[in-house]
């Protein structure tokens, strides 16, 4: 996946925190769970260990700026490839989630308030880093009233006004029972908006539980309805036991949705405490899903064992803009 930057790890309201809530269990809701085995990691899984001088300038930076990586934190197998290119996913609104997904190693409990500043602050973070299209994402906060979208909106704004050359996607939480919050972030008219289905619908009560297939359908259907303009993408994870023809029926629910970018990636587990690997999809099995998704009718899909939802982002936002020039021109 791209560097997913947690901008409030350094947070100086945490400086209070003693060395017992900094020991705090990260998942306390999985922590009571009996182990999972750890499944090894085919070989066409393993990647290099990153070092090139362009990695080590990009690490240089995010130390300098006092960012904390989930790259480097979570161990992701793109780091290296990411790094060079300087690919950014920032984390905004903390980084504790409201839910507790049994695939998600990002820190579940109660998050702190939200910080005023931190829009002003992303933004000048990519000026100053300079890149050309940017991802920025949150956890859940199924606290908040508006489940973070205004907080989202004030972001794509700030990243407007301070660095007008960069194309901005978005990545998403549901925004589950937030009346308005979908139409506050589209308003804002990121480039590409992106939410992910993360797994198939017969999954959900054990692998995104408080989440509702259908609700993140209609809300990426939404999405196309409020503004047609605006990129639609969602991604799922393979290998939790799903069958093939329950991908091929998610392929044509978010192809009845008008979703424009899929990817499809193999699921890792994070911890002993995580959901266990189920199986580890091929190359060839993912080159056949990509063909079928593409035959669907999909402007771009990306499907590979190591595709993260953010990975190559910058990439294929100009891939979607060419085959969708490519296919008005067909229609034409």
């Amino acid at each position: 996946m791209a560097v997913v930057i947690d901008t409030l790890n350094n947070d100086p309201r945490k400086a209070h925190e003693g060395a017992a809530a900094k020991a705090a269990v990260r998942h306390p809701e999985k922590a009571h769970r009996p182990d999972q085995a750890i499944a090894r990691k085919p070989d066409w899984i393993r990647v290099k260990a990153p070092g090139s001088p362009r990695y080590a300038a990009t690490r240089a930076i995010v130390k300098e700026h006092k960012l904390v990586t989930v790259c480097e934190e979570a161990g992701c197998p793109n780091i290296g490839e990411c790094w060079e290119k300087k690919h950014a996913t920032f984390m905004i609104m903390g980084d504790t989630c409201t839910r507790a997904g049994a695939f998600c190693n990002v820190k579940s409990g109660m998050p702190y308030a939200l910080d005023a500043s931190e829009p002003d602050y992303v933004a000048d973070s990519v000026a100053k880093l300079g890149l050309s299209h940017v991802v920025i994402t949150s956890v859940d906060r199924d606290d908040l009233a508006d489940g973070g979208a205004e907080h989202f909106a004030r972001t794509i704004r700030a990243l407007r006004s301070r660095a007008p050359q960069t194309t901005v996607e978005i990545l998403t939480p549901d925004f589950l029972r937030k009346p308005g919050a979908l139409e506050v972030v589209v308003a804002a008219r990121p480039d590409v908006f992106n939410h992910n289905l993360e797994t198939v619908p017969s999954k959900y009560l054990k692998v995104r539980p408080g989440a509702r297939y259908f609700h993140s359908i209609r809300l990426l259907q939404r999405v196309k309805e409020l503004d047609p303009t605006i990129f639609t993408k969602s991604g799922i994870m393979v290998g939790l036991g799903e069958e093939r023809n329950e991908v091929l029926q998610l392929m044509d629910d978010l192809r009845s949705a008008d979703v424009d970018f899929l990817t499809i990636g193999q699921y890792l587990q994070p911890t002993r405490k995580h959901h266990p690997v189920m199986g580890f999809v091929t190359p060839d099995e993912f080159k056949a899903y990509e063909a079928v998704a593409m035959a669907k009718g999909f402007l771009l899909v990306s499907a590979t064992p190591l595709t993260r939802s953010s990975h190559h982002a910058g990439e294929d936002f100009a891939r979607l803009k060419a085959a969708r020039l490519a296919r008005l021109d067909t229609s034409a």
